[in-house]
């Protein structure tokens, strides 16, 4: 047994219903026998001199039945496109849900829901319904692949800078009971476990590997590894969201950027690591062409440098090969010692 005061949560029951087409024909039979039956009531009434006709009284209330029952099974009519559920609720009890598309019917009695979001409902009049009025209209829920794209948020990422991000979630309803009964408003907890999400992994993971102190090229940053990062998204909303019923397809940054704020700050740093890595790269190519120099000079026995000439010249060759502008060379006509 659960723990006092635990929730149980909720499991969806896929629940057969007849198809409309089976049940129209009894309906229209219905209202044709009450007719039919309402003018037999009158046809076979007794008639007294002086007196208006007196039904069949028999008639009358099999008519009034038979109208009654067509009434009453009217409103068992409904229809369902593919990739539509419809959650099935008798007094407040959960008797299932219908996945069959077409036109179909089911008990009259099971809740339909109110009005609120009727199919001609706009957009601006359900922004402002509040979310007891958000109610699904006969608890249809589209099963349908939808996308919700998270509006920019600052957060500071791993190393505490602050960052711009954004990503797009594509969802959809898998257990119909759980998003109707286990949250309030599916959407809204969609929408608010995503900010959730996407907060949370900024913070856990750094913009770029420049910034790190250690020189990691192997750390899994924001920019540099966007396929890691949105899986890593993705399974942490898939977790947050399965009590909701909600199963997550992809999830993506779609903006990802400095704030304002340290932009031009963090632009200068990259410049800056970019020419130390270019400096880096010139002067261990030079370092190797001025080694190669010096030892063809040695296999060779073209010239013999003493330590302090073969510093010079290192040094000469460093400038050379180093310097941003060009070098004008100064030819020496006497000794080499001179």
């Amino acid at each position: 047994m659960s723990p006092a005061g635990a929730v149980n949560p909720t499991q969806e029951r896929v629940r057969p219903v007849v198809s409309g087409w089976l049940m129209l024909p009894v309906v229209i039979a219905l209202y044709i026998a009450a007719v039919a039956l309402f003018i037999l009531a009158f046809a076979n009434g007794e008639s007294r001199p002086g007196e208006d006709i007196q039904p069949v009284a028999g008639l009358i209330i099999g008519a009034l039945v038979a109208l009654a029952a067509a009434i009453v099974l009217c409103p068992g009519f409904f229809t369902l496109q593919p990739n539509e559920a419809r959650v099935l609720i008798l007094f407040g009890n959960y008797r299932g849900t219908a996945r069959q598309s077409g036109f179909r019917w089911a008990n009259p009695f099971f809740s339909n829901g109110p009005a609120g979001q009727a199919a001609g409902a706009g957009k601006a009049k359900m922004a402002k319904a509040s979310p007891a009025d958000k109610k699904l209209r006969r608890y249809k829920i589209s099963l349908r692949a939808r996308t919700l794209n998270g509006e920019k948020l600052k957060v500071n990422d791993k190393r505490g800078n602050p960052v711009d991000i954004a990503a797009v979630v594509v969802w959809r309803v898998e257990d119909t009971a759980k998003a109707v009964f286990d949250v309030d408003d599916f959407e809204s907890y969609v929408a608010t476990q995503s900010e959730t999400a996407v907060r949370h992994l900024a913070s856990a993971y750094p913009y770029d590997s420049g910034e790190s102190l250690t020189g990691a090229e192997d750390e899994i940053t924001l920019r540099g590894n966007v396929d890691e990062v949105s899986e890593a998204l993705r399974g942490e909303l898939a977790v947050r969201l399965a009590q909701a019923g909600v199963a997550v397809e992809q999830a993506r940054l779609t903006h990802l950027a400095y704030a304002p704020e340290i932009a031009q700050a963090m632009l200068r740093r990259q410049q800056a690591e970019a020419v130390i890595a270019a400096r880096r790269k010139i002067v261990t190519g030079a370092v190797s062409m001025v080694e190669m120099a010096l030892q063809a000079f040695s296999d060779n026995g073209l010239v013999s440098f003493d330590e302090e000439r073969k510093a010079a010249m290192v040094s000469n060759l460093m400038v050379v090969l180093c310097g941003e502008s060009q070098v004008t060379p100064v030819v020496n006509t006497g000794s080499l010692y001179t």
